[in-house]
């Protein structure tokens, strides 16, 4: 076990950074699929998670705090970003971007893709946290609602998912 309390600032930002930086990737990924936007977004999520870490507040989980940071990170990155059409449209124009040999789930994971990206941000936030294996009361921690609005949430854009889903395989 590492004893953190006589490390530096910068050691314990260090650690964390490396325990969460697979999270932090997956939220930067849900938001930007062009590499290079995505790095950028990722730097700016880093960038604001030192900036808040000496005010860490130790009643919250890290993983609450790390995602509450980089999800609105990420939907103001996407807000301010006039050029995340242009990445949507690349990332149409390259399906190989995800690397499964069944080519039947590669095509359904595209559609499921394709459907995320044009959901609100919340709403955006709230299915990546589901499909990263979140609990509801993790999300609402995070997102700073109930969990009962996350139930209700998440059914609503499910069945959206779904619809979307189903009428784009059917049209395939």
């Amino acid at each position: 076990m590492i004893n953190i309390d006589h490390m530096s600032l910068e050691e314990k930002f260090t650690i964390i950074l490396d325990q969460y930086k697979n999270m932090i990737l997956k939220v930067a990924g849900m938001y930007c699929r062009e590499e290079e936007e995505r790095k950028d977004l990722v730097q700016e999520i880093i960038l604001h998670l030192w900036r808040a870490f000496p005010k860490y507040n130790d009643e919250y989980a890290v993983s609450t705090w790390l995602y509450r940071i980089a999800l609105n990170v990420s939907i103001s990155y996407v807000r301010k970003t006039a050029t995340r059409n242009k990445a949507i449209l690349e990332y149409k124009s390259n399906p190989g971007l995800i690397h499964i040999e069944d080519q039947d789930l590669k095509q359904r994971l595209t559609l499921l893709y394709d459907a995320i990206e044009f959901l609100q941000p919340f709403d955006k936030a709230l299915i990546g946290l589901h499909l990263e294996g979140c609990k509801h009361k993790e999300i609402a921690d995070v997102l700073g609602i109930t969990q009962s609005n996350v139930s209700t949430r998440l059914s609503r854009i499910k069945d959206q998912l779904k619809s979307n889903f189903n009428s784009k395989n059917k049209s395939l």
